[in-house]
Order: C-alpha cells, then sequence, then structure tokens
C-alpha cells in the first residue's frame, strides 16, 4: 500500500533533521541547550514575521479601498495606538531573546566535576586527538576520532598549529574555533551512545571540505576498554608480507612524518598510525578506509584528496602491496 503524500511531505524534512550530523537531532546536554534557544527564536521570530506579513496584507488592502474612495489622510488613534503596540512588542521580544542568550551561556559555561581532559589540534587538514596524562607514557595520541564516554562531562582544549580551524560536532555542541597562540576550551556532556560527525567549520583551505571528526560516545567501560587498546603499541608485524611493509615504512619517507609506537617511527607532522586500522576513515573522511582505498592513497594521495600535504612516495606496485599488509595488519 502506498503511503498517502501528505505523509511525505511532512517525513520528509523531518528525516532531514536527524542524523549524524544535524544540531536538531541533540545528543548532549550542551547540543541539547543550544536546540532550546533555538526553537525560541524559531518562535519569537516566525511569530513576528507572520504578524508582519498579516500587517502587509491589511495596509494593501486598506490602501486600495482608501484610493477607491479617494479619501483624504487623517489621523487615525487605532492606527497611531497599533504601532506603539508593534514597538512594544518588538522591545519584548528582543528582551526574551537577549535574557534566555544570557541563561543559555550561563549554563553552558557553569562549573563541572570529574571532566575528561582530552586535547585537539587542529592541522590542515586533519585533526589530532591527545588524551593527556601525568604520566607521559600514558597519554593516548590518535588522529581523526574522538572516543567520548557517556554521561560524562569531557572538557576539550582546543589548539591549532597552522591557520584557525573551527570544530562543530552538531550532535553534542557549538562550534569553536581554534586559533593559533590560544587555547579554547568546549564542553561537551554526551547523552547518547552512538556515531556523530564533527567538521571544520571555518575555511583553512584547500581541502577545508575533507576534515572531519569521526566521534564515537560508548559506555564507561567501552570507552576504558578502548583507551587501554589504543594505550598499548602496535602489534608486531606477523606475516612475512607484513613484515616486509614495516621494513618499507622505516626506509621509505614514510618515517618522516608519522609515528607507530613500538617501532622506530616517532615523527609527528602527519597523523599517529600506531592503531591505524582500527580507524573507520582515510584522509579526514576522505574515504571509507579499505585496503583498495588505502593502495590507492599511497599511489597518489592527491587523486583522493586534492591539495593534501602528503607527497606521492615512489614505490613499485609489490612495495605497495606489502605496505598495505601491515598497514592494515595495525588496529
Amino acid at each position: 500500500m502506498r503511503p498517502a503524500p501528505w505523509i511525505a511531505v511532512v517525513a520528509l524534512p523531518l528525516a532531514g533533521c536527524a542524523g549524524v550530523q544535524s544540531a536538531l537531532d541533540p545528543a548532549g546536554d550542551e547540543a541539547a541547550t543550544i536546540g532550546d534557544i533555538w526553537h525560541l527564536m524559531l518562535g519569537v521570530c516566525g511569530f513576528m514575521f507572520a504578524l508582519t506579513m498579516l500587517f502587509l496584507a491589511w495596509a494593501i488592502v486598506r490602501g486600495r479601498r482608501a484610493r477607491e474612495a479617494d479619501a483624504e489622510a487623517r489621523h487615525e488613534p487605532a492606527l497611531s495606538l497599533a504601532l506603539h503596540g508593534w514597538i512594544a512588542l518588538v522591545v519584548a521580544g528582543l528582551a526574551v531573546l537577549a535574557i534566555a542568550s544570557f541563561l543559555v551561556d550561563r549554563r553552558l559555561l557553569a562549573p563541572a566535576t570529574d571532566v575528561l581532559r582530552v586535547r585537539v589540534t587542529g592541522m590542515q587538514w586533519w585533526w589530532r586527538v591527545e588524551y593527556p596524562s601525568d604520566d607521559p607514557g600514558r597519554t593516548l595520541v590518535t588522529a581523526n576520532e574522538l572516543h567520548l564516554p557517556v554521561d560524562r562531562t569531557s572538557e576539550i582544549e582546543l589548539r591549532t598549529e597552522d591557520v584557525i580551524h573551527s570544530l562543530w560536532i552538531p550532535n553534542l555542541a557549538g562550534k569553536l574555533d581554534l586559533v593559533p597562540g590560544r587555547v579554547n576550551t568546549l564542553r561537551v556532556t554526551p547523552r547518547r551512545i552512538g556515531g556523530f560527525r564533527g567538521q571544520c567549520a571555518e575555511f583553512c583551505g584547500l581541502d577545508h571540505a575533507w576534515m572531519a571528526l569521526d566521534v564515537r560516545v560508548e559506555s564507561a567501560d567501552a570507552f576504558e576498554a578502548w583507551r587501554q587498546r589504543h594505550l598499548a603499541p602496535a602489534k608486531p608485524p606477523l606475516s612475512a608480507g607484513e613484515r616486509e611493509g614495516a621494513q618499507l615504512f622505516v626506509q621509505k619517507p614514510c618515517v618522516m612524518c608519522h609515528a607507530i609506537r613500538g617501532s622506530d617511527a616517532a615523527a609527528s607532522t602527519g597523523p599517529d598510525l600506531t592503531h591505524f586500522a582500527s580507524r573507520a576513515t582515510l584522509g579526514a573522511g576522505a574515504r571509507p578506509l579499505t585496503r583498495e582505498a588505502l593502495a590507492m592513497w599511497l599511489a597518489d594521495p592527491n587523486r583522493i584528496k586534492p591539495g593534501v600535504h602528503m607527497p606521492a612516495v615512489p614505490m613499485t606496485a609489490a612495495e605497495r602491496d606489502r605496505l598495505v599488509d601491515y598497514l592494515m595488519s595495525l588496529e
């Protein structure tokens, strides 16, 4: 049985308001608070707009009747009273929005306890994510993925090493800029387990559109299990192909930009690859992570992400296959 046409008219807009990158589908306290004031602003401004259209229609009809009657302009007390009432209504609406905005800001900046500290650094064009610890050996470093525990506040320190970026995870919080030489803090309190998408919301160069952040909200136990697993060094290569790929990694220019804990690679120019194969995407969301996409990336990164700073490393097809074997074993 085919659904009635009106169902599609209602369902399509509602579907567009949901999803993993929608501010109208809040999954955290901060996003819900921002959503509340958004709905208030929509209601107040929508009411004002409707009144404006009604008054405009009334003025047009009244003007036509006046011209037809060839009436002379004259003072009308009712019209003057309506104008003063309209001014008062506008002032009241603006006052409501100003007070609500003030209260929302206070709520967003209220102190929190038992917070998780995370550091996110914007790069052209990817995200370095760190979970700092008083013990440097327990600091977890990853790239382009942010894992957060549900029902716990996280304070995310935002930094940049090049230009201005802006982190926006619509389902969880508002956007906040990453400014060179300054540390900004974004507070996030997730209330729903699931996957969400963050994005750079400030034009930062050629690959700005391909600068996504995979956000995973998990239970406290699942988050701690992920953290412990990713604190471990990369597992040693097992097969002959993986061992050959590991040797190629340190022999080729790869070692000059990337780090793999447990190996001789310790550079920080590019993303940390210790647990590379556990990620969902390649190139900060440019492609799903598959063997085929990785092989294409190694052959010519600019083919997948035009403008990326990673150069094409000269190697044979056989060497590329071995390097793919090794990188895909880093789970």
